[in-house]
């Protein structure tokens, strides 16, 4: 029996399956579909629904033999109207995964939809139960209960039931994002929030896929309730992409002293584009940054070039970068030209950033040295500072 192609032969048609309704951004190649969904499905989302056979059964557009009645069960469904049904009330804070974004974001984004239907009500801004947390001590995990109030403002978590909880963050300065290949774990989450002017970073995990991509969400669902009644005014385009943020780019590099005598010790940078700051640390999973850099913009003073300083001199035949600001220049070696390369792209990419209103006043002012605790303030008006704590 020789199999028979699925066509869509509507310009409508065509239009619905030209994007992929699993991960839905980033991917323009279904090359798949759902026949009882009715939905068309690129490769990677493909793997996922086969995992579903209660509630989704894929074939290939072009290696499948498709009967008539799937032919026109798909011609009847679509991408357009399974996401009116199933994507009907997705929250604004909820974060829809792209393409290259981690397995179980992409996973837990398909199962809410077809497998749980979570976005036929609204959801509701608050979340309690377990994470497994890094100690910061210890550096073991272990099983610690957090809560979460979007009503409250602030995110608690808990190392005995008797007692208080052991911090209280608020949700004005917390953000979240996806580290599995930092803790080496599939479902592995970083959270960050401000304490004493300092990055205080927790490193969390759960068993459950579901579970861990309910709190991601749950902290953007926060998030996006801070944002929303703070800057009223705001168009949601701007406010979304401040919920939470990944760092622009990680790795290591070596750094030297102010006096650029010093030795070259290797660190772990981070650099934040939203704070423009950036920090390094002894270790990856460091509770806290050993420094940080303010980034400023060029009209400021700040630049960032290859290679080192005139008349400094090291034994190391690496790629340099050299970071300019107004207080001193900062020197780092780079493993490899590639990574200079993208070093150098990011940090152009925060100077080239302007400093908008609402959002200036949201940068932090940091003073202090290498042995000092910073002090810690909102500044009034635009911020112009470089530090080295």
């Amino acid at each position: 029996c020789q199999s028979k192609e699925m066509v869509l032969p509507e310009p409508s048609e065509r239009l619905q399956a030209s994007t992929c309704r699993g991960c839905c951004r980033g991917c323009g190649n279904p090359e798949w579909a759902s026949y009882k969904l009715g939905i068309f499905i690129c490769l990677n989302c493909s793997g996922i629904h086969r995992n579903l056979p209660q509630i989704s059964r894929v074939k290939s557009l072009r290696l499948d033999f498709w009967e008539n009645d799937l032919i026109e069960f798909m011609k009847q469904h679509g991408n357009l109207c399974a996401k009116a049904k199933y994507q009907a009330k997705v929250p604004p804070y909820y974060y829809i995964p792209q393409s290259c974004d981690c397995l179980v974001l992409k996973e837990q984004w398909i199962r809410a939809k077809y497998e749980r239907e979570e976005f036929v009500a609204t959801r509701v801004c608050s979340h309690e139960g377990f994470l497994w947390k890094r100690g910061r001590e210890s550096r073991q995990f272990q099983k610690r209960r957090f809560l979460l109030s979007a009503r409250e403002g602030v995110m608690k978590y808990y190392t005995k039931e008797s007692r208080g909880p052991k911090a209280i963050i608020s949700i004005e300065n917390l953000n979240a994002m996806f580290q599995t290949e930092k803790i080496q774990h599939a479902h592995g989450l970083q959270i960050t929030y401000k304490t004493d002017g300092q990055t205080r970073n927790l490193f969390v995990y759960h068993e459950s896929g579901k579970e861990i991509v309910d709190w991601f969400n749950a902290i953007r669902a926060a998030r996006y309730y801070y944002l929303r009644t703070t800057f009223p005014t705001v168009p949601e385009s701007e406010l979304i992409p401040r919920i939470t943020r990944n760092y622009v780019k990680e790795g290591y590099m070596e750094k030297t002293g102010p006096k650029q005598k010093e030795p070259f010790k290797v660190r772990w940078f981070c650099l934040d584009s939203q704070d423009r700051n950036l920090m390094y640390l002894k270790n990856p999973l460091d509770a806290f940054a050993q420094g940080q850099v303010f980034i400023g913009r060029m009209d400021e003073g700040y630049e960032v070039r290859a290679g080192l300083p005139q008349g400094v001199r090291v034994k190391k035949r690496k790629p340099a970068i050299t970071v300019v600001t107004p207080m001193r220049e900062f020197v780092f070696i780079c493993e490899n030209d590639r990574e200079q390369r993208e070093w150098i792209d990011a940090l152009n990419g925060v100077i080239a950033q302007p400093l908008t209103v609402p959002w200036g006043h949201l940068l932090h002012e940091y003073t202090g040295t290498v042995t000092e605790r910073p002090r810690y303030h909102l500044p009034s008006g635009r911020c112009r500072v470089s530090c080295w704590i």
